[in-house]
């Protein structure tokens, strides 16, 4: 298993540090970026968190605010081929990763993905339901007591990325959980998961709600004028919620590209395998069993009709297996 104090030791001659959440940064990847990078700075190594994309999510705006946390994007910085990046919740070589001038030392992920080549250290956990929980165990690693803003960080990014405990968890992110949560600022923390939403966002639900489609137990719904990823996902939890559903397909054209959010709970499928076959040759897809995301880089390829009989043909020959 990887140590973290393996990576320590090799970066304290280092001047500075980059920490690369995935495109479009949500919870989990800047919570996870911030506790690592306050690990390192515990031994005087010094780091940036930066990202490609934009910070989407007014609650995730707010933890950033209310934490102090310094991210910015990679843009601003000039990184030379010999500085260090480590990338998070994230995997090298995946869509949602820009590719960087540095040296990738190290990946930190907990999506189902090959792993990368030619990077030294690699710390896939696929079972583990959140980056934050990784994080989690680096502190318990080197024997240090996770501080109050640290803890309230990463008990959010668990939170968001499990659904509050309800999706794909292991039992290290139940003990994380527990712990984070006598260490963490409550209060910030209820009320960043419970106002996720805005007024304006209620234009979204009320489109979701003219356009969706339904095949037997699955839904679908595709958003022409553009939906920001983040909601995407949040708009998948709430079809996912309706007693009949039990796998959403949620798509919007984004700045050029179709954005891709998958959210299952059908023991069944893998809503990883289902977005990586539907889009095969058309654009790429990836995550965990219970939600996935994807891209089409070409809208060109995008007929809205053939991606729902993309899905609904590979759903349909899983579930005649039986």
């Amino acid at each position: 298993m990887f140590q973290i104090l393996d990576l320590i030791n090799e970066l304290k001659k280092e001047k500075r540090i980059f920490i690369q959440t995935h495109n479009f940064p949500d919870h989990d990847a800047v919570a996870s970026a911030y506790g690592l990078s306050k690990i390192l700075l515990e031994f005087g190594i010094k780091t940036y968190i930066i990202y490609k994309g934009e910070i989407q999510r007014d609650s995730l705006i707010k933890m950033i605010e209310s934490l102090n946390i310094n991210i910015n994007k990679y843009e601003e910085f000039d990184i030379r081929d010999q500085e260090k990046i480590i990338v998070v919740d994230g995997c090298t070589g995946n869509s949602n990763v820009e590719e960087l001038d540095g040296d990738e030392i190290l990946v930190i992920d907990h999506h189902d993905v090959n792993k990368p080549e030619n990077v030294k250290y690699v710390d896939i956990r696929s079972s583990y339901g959140a980056c934050s929980t990784i994080i989690y165990t680096y502190y318990k690693q080197i024997g240090k007591n996770i501080p109050k803003d640290v803890a309230t960080a990463l008990i959010i990014g668990l939170n968001v990325d499990t659904a509050q405990l309800t999706r794909g968890v292991s039992e290290e992110d139940v003990n994380a959980f527990h712990s984070l949560y006598l260490e963490a600022n409550i209060p910030l923390v209820n009320s960043i998961l419970r106002n996720n939403i805005k007024i304006k966002d209620l234009n979204f639900y009320k489109f979701l709600l003219n356009n969706i489609k339904f095949d037997s137990t699955v839904a679908f719904c595709y958003f022409e004028d553009g939906c920001n990823q983040n909601l995407l996902g949040i708009l998948g939890d709430f079809v996912l919620s309706l007693d009949e559903i039990d796998f959403v397909i949620l798509c919007a054209k984004n700045n050029g590209v179709i954005n891709f959010s998958i959210r299952n709970e059908k023991s069944k499928l893998s809503a990883a395998d289902i977005i990586k076959d539907a889009l095969k040759g058309i654009g790429f897809g990836g995550g965990h069993t219970d939600m996935a995301g994807g891209i089409i880089k070409d809208i060109t390829k995008l007929n809205e009709e053939k991606i729902y009989n993309l899905f609904i043909d590979k759903i349909e020959k899983i579930l005649s297996e039986d």
